[in-house]
């Protein structure tokens, strides 16, 4: 919990937020990152905070703005570094020089 200020209901949005974020494979230091930006903004969206931008208050809410995300024609699926980091865990060999795709062909191979 990076500030005193947060609520039971806020420490508990901050930690399942980083919890998924690491399940996907996003390094800790990131996973906090985007965790309390994210609380940081619902507190300033609901009027918990005291001090925050306008753009913070009027802009449309982080679980909106991701579920617009997934409809575009990106590709799906984990991002460079979170195969990185699966790979990493895996013991994958060469996986430092792999662009994505052979990240995710060595990642697929080994589960």
């Amino acid at each position: 919990m990076p500030q005193q200020a947060w609520s039971a209901k806020r420490e508990r949005q901050y930690d399942h937020i980083e919890e998924s974020l690491e399940k996907r494979g996003t390094p800790k230091k990131k996973a906090k990152e985007i965790a309390a930006r994210t609380v940081n903004k619902e507190r300033a969206q609901h009027g918990e905070a005291k001090q925050s931008s306008r753009l913070s208050r009027r802009d449309m809410s982080s679980g909106r703005r991701g579920g617009m995300r997934s409809g575009t024609n990106r590709p799906k699926g984990r991002t460079k570094e979170q195969l990185y980091n699966e790979a990493r865990r895996m013991g994958i060999e060469g996986r430092s020089s792999m662009n994505k795709a052979q990240l995710q062909r060595a990642v697929d191979r080994r589960k």
